[in-house]
């Protein structure tokens, strides 16, 4: 216990912390970024959402040590290339959630609104958007903690973080190094998971929470 605890009073641990979240948050904020727009472009077409929903589950098929080994030949090492194999890695989830979730709003609500003279602008924003948020927001939840547990791989292609714990502690065979590399990314993948739901409870409107409440009795 003594070991671990001298590793996290490292003066680079910090800064290895520091990156680590750089690296997840940039990669799920921009994979976001990505998804929502085409998302977005195809709620109202089933041919768009299948399309959609087929290739995130593609993205999702592929092993996240294969992303950043392809994209070490055209980017080298480093943050940059790390941060758009993350990215690659984050986007399906988000693309099958926030697909899944704005295709699933009843189509009698949305046309109700359009009877009563609402612009599509208006139904996006003001119905579709509320209703689907807990489903892309599970989406986003669900990325998040995948990235920051696969931010770990960076450190191969030379991204830095937490990684470069784990690798030291292989290397030297010290157990004390590894395991305090693999608990502070452990509690951050949790800390993730607790955030992003306290995010996703508080971002439901209230009669779909209540509405869930009335499922469950």
């Amino acid at each position: 216990m003594e070991g671990i605890l001298q590793v996290f009073l490292r003066p680079q641990f910090p800064g290895l912390l520091l990156t680590h979240v750089e690296l997840s948050a940039l990669a799920v904020a921009l994979a976001t970024l990505v998804a929502l727009p085409v998302a977005l472009a195809v709620r109202n077409s089933p041919l768009g959402t299948a399309i959609a929903v087929n290739a995130g589950n593609v993205g999702r098929a592929v092993p996240s040590l294969a992303l950043l080994a392809l994209a070490l030949p055209f980017l080298g090492f480093g943050f940059a290339p790390s941060l758009v194999a993350l990215t690659a890695l984050a986007v399906p989830p988000i693309l099958i959630n926030a697909t899944t979730g704005l295709r699933e709003v009843s189509g009698e609500v949305v046309d109700a609104a359009r009877g009563m003279g609402l612009s599509e602008a208006q139904i996006l924003r003001d119905i579709q958007l509320p209703m689907a948020a807990p489903v892309v927001f599970a989406g986003v939840r669900t990325s998040a903690v995948q990235v920051v547990a696969s931010a770990t791989l960076a450190t191969f292609i030379g991204g830095g973080g937490l990684g470069n714990l784990i690798v030291e502690g292989f290397q030297r065979g010290d157990e004390a190094i590894l395991l305090a590399g693999a608990i502070s990314v452990a509690a951050l993948a949790v800390a993730t998971e607790a955030l992003f739901g306290a995010l996703e409870r508080a971002l439901t409107p209230k009669g779909l929470r209540l509405a869930r409440r009335r499922r469950t009795k």
